[in-house]
């Protein structure tokens, strides 16, 4: 067993326990409702986090988990980015956002966040958006996309990470078998996602006092 699979098997990401997205009803049965259901709660946070960035021209960015394309007008147009994304039906309706807009700089392709099919030090920027949790093995994800991010890039990620305050961190694993049956943890903790991932966190803060959700901006680290 390799040191990746030790690690996610030791925080409880087992194989069989955790749906993969193309598996749950959500994203792909209800792909035509994730719109009107996630861009009320997402889109403005995940728009800031893109502006925030100050994109540069030129940059090769990667969006993991692209899902409908709800970031897709926060990227600016000179920059080059890719998005992926393991559900076709979600790909499509990004697609057909792209096309509607006459928006060129993107490349939409069908892909597993697990086994990215990029070249190492492809990216300036990897960004991955309430993706994290979904996946059966963070871990993986996390090393693949360090693997596909240049030395020093950046690295932002959007998550709910379960909470270590005492009452509402137990109350909220609780979910957990629930969560998993509609493909996603609730239990996943930061320090899990990020286990022996050679990124600095530079950031680490909430969008507002009452947001369950964690931004994270990280320095690519590795040897060039």
């Amino acid at each position: 067993m390799s040191l990746l699979r030790e690690s996610a098997v030791s925080a409880g990401w087992k194989e069989g326990v955790l749906k993969s997205p193309h598996e749950s009803k959500i994203y792909s049965e209800f792909s035509h409702l994730y719109d009107k259901i996630f861009s009320r709660f997402f889109c403005k946070r995940i728009t800031s986090v893109i502006t925030s960035l100050n994109i540069r021209p030129g940059a090769k960015v990667l969006e993991v988990g692209v899902g409908t394309g709800l970031s897709l007008a926060a990227y600016p147009t000179h920059c080059e980015v890719t998005g992926i994304d393991l559900a076709p039906e979600m790909l499509e309706r990004a697609k057909q956002k792209a096309a509607e807009n006459g928006w060129r700089h993107f490349r939409l392709l069908q892909m597993d966040a697990l086994n990215l099919d990029f070249p190492d030090n492809a990216f300036d920027y990897v960004t991955s958006f309430h993706v994290i949790s979904v996946v059966p093995d963070p871990v993986r994800m996390m090393q693949e996309i360090h693997r596909v991010c240049k030395p020093g890039g950046t690295v932002v990620i959007i998550n709910h990470f379960r909470t270590t305050k005492p009452v509402l961190g137990p109350l909220i694993g609780a979910l957990d078998p629930l969560t998993r049956r509609l493909g996603w943890s609730a239990s996943l903790r930061l320090s899990e996602a990020f286990d022996g991932v050679p990124v600095r966190i530079e950031k680490r803060f909430k969008t507002s006092p009452f947001s369950l959700f964690t931004v994270v901006l990280a320095q690519n680290q590795k040897l060039a």
